[in-house]
This record gives structure tokens, sequence and C-alpha cells, in this order.
């Protein structure tokens, strides 16, 4: 049976089952707020940026406004995921004491987060001129084409070199 204010139950083996530590709430409540505790300072960040900051991000992460809302709101539970961390801080512009106490939270709320390998994973930009397909959809869709052919190949060159 689960105790309410503990932090975890074991429950009983039964019939050659072992036993199972199951989390309780206050386990998850504290994941939750260490991802809050990041998410809060990149809302930070965001708000002290230029308007437009957030549509440049979605187009640099490939997604939508929504998915920025989600990702910089505490009150939202989705945590951020590591490969979308050098993008932010591109885009955002995080001077190094934010950048460190960003990643600083990120750690306690993802433990096994290395922030080296983050570190490898550092972007750059490019800038491209294309012709004008007479429309903002059909000009998204031809920047968001060209966005995810670039992260696949550079997907593709990263596999063939060799450790």
């Amino acid at each position: 049976m689960r105790d309410a204010g503990g932090p975890s139950v074991a429950l009983p083996a039964t019939a050659g089952r072992a036993v199972i530590d199951v989390p309780q709430r206050d386990d998850r409540d504290a994941g939750a707020r260490a991802v809050a505790a990041y998410k809060a300072i990149l809302q930070t960040v965001l708000d002290k940026r230029p308007s437009g900051t957030r549509l440049k991000l979605a187009a640099a992460l490939g997604k939508n406004r929504s998915f920025i809302s989600q990702i910089s709101s505490p009150a939202y539970p989705i945590p951020i995921p590591a490969r979308h961390l050098e993008t932010i801080f591109e885009v955002c512009h995080l001077v190094e004491a934010e950048r460190a106490e960003f990643l600083a939270a990120y750690g306690v709320a993802h433990p096994r987060f290395d922030p080296c390998a983050s570190a490898q994973l550092r972007t750059r930009t490019l800038v491209l001129t294309v012709p004008d397909r007479g429309s903002a959809r059909k000009n998204e869709a031809l920047d968001t084409a060209i966005r995810n052919v670039a992260l696949r190949l550079a997907r593709l060159f990263a596999e063939m070199e060799p450790p």
C-alpha cells in the first residue's frame, strides 16, 4: 500500500516476483521542481531579450512557438531535451554566468547529463540566400526543409567520422 507522505514504498514480493521500490509523489515533485528551476532561468533570460527571440528560437529548433512556451515555462513539467541546449544558448545569447547557472540547474534535474557531451554538440549559423517563394507559408516550408536536411547531413557525417 502506498504511503502518501513517504519518499517511497517497497511493495512486498509475491509469487516469485522481486520487491519493487515505487517512487512516491515527493520524488516526482522534487524532479518537477528541479525542471521548473532551470526553466525559470530560461524564462528570465528570454524575458530580458528583444521581442522576436522566442520566434527565432522556434525557427532555429524547427519547432512551433507553443513548444518554446512549454520549454520556457516552469508551469509545464516538460523537460528541455539536451540536444536543444546549444541552440538555445546560441539564439538567446546566454552570457557565461547565465549559461553556468542554467547548466548547474539542468544537472540537478538530469543527473546523468554530461555538460562535456553537450559542448561537443556546438552548432554554428550558416546564412543562405534562397528564392522567395511568394508566401510566408511556402517560405517557412522551404526554411524548415533546409534545416532538416542540414541536421540529417550533420548526423550522417558525425556517424561516418572515426572516434
